[in-house]
């Protein structure tokens, strides 16, 4: 039932969303330098790995590295606006459609994390699929601590629900969270 919802819900906001996700690759490419699409390799369900799409929020030189370890200096102005208001995550829908992803999850790490790659194996994250939003994120982990970021991701694992998700997706649409280290 999840995967269905999940690809239900990607494909009519993709459509529905279409103009902003036009309008907003127009202004990244208007106002730096670069693609308005980011593809980066990240670790996936049963630890594929997939390339997970964002929209750039970084100048075209920035290092491949978390959040936590990304300089602000790097973020640029539309990048802000774009992280803060989560709208960097749109191309992800994409991404979900492909059943790479889903709406909500365990947020998808980089492999060279290793520490967190580590814990999630132990505890057996990557049994579901990761999510553009997750509970983690709602609670204001984020990569910087990656065995309590580890534990809270198999905290949903055991206690994911229909309901929890919604609840999840509908906190994450009113702004709940903190986002990622770099957007603070």
């Amino acid at each position: 039932m999840k995967r269905l919802f999940d690809f239900a819900v990607a494909a009519v906001m993709l459509v529905v969303l279409s103009p902003v996700i036009a309008i907003v690759a127009v202004v990244i490419k208007l106002t730096s330098k670069g693609p308005a699409i980011f593809a980066q390799t990240r670790v996936g369900w049963h630890e594929k790995p997939f390339k997970c799409l964002k929209f750039r929020t970084m100048q075209v030189d920035t290092p491949n590295v978390a959040s936590h370890q990304a300089s602000t200096a790097w973020i640029t102005p539309v990048g802000r606006f774009l992280r803060k208001s989560k709208l960097d995550e749109l191309p992800q829908l994409w991404n979900v459609l492909l059943g790479e992803m889903s709406l909500v999850g365990p947020r998808p790490c980089l492999p060279t994390q290793e520490e967190l790659v580590a814990a999630r194996r132990r505890l057996d994250v990557f049994s579901v699929r990761p999510g553009i939003t997750g509970s983690a994120q709602l609670a204001g982990l984020d990569m910087s601590e990656p065995q309590r970021l580890a534990v809270a991701d198999r905290q949903y694992v055991d206690e994911r629900s229909f309901a929890g998700d919604i609840g999840i997706l509908f906190n994450t649409a009113l702004g709940k969270g903190s986002g990622d280290a770099a957007g603070r």
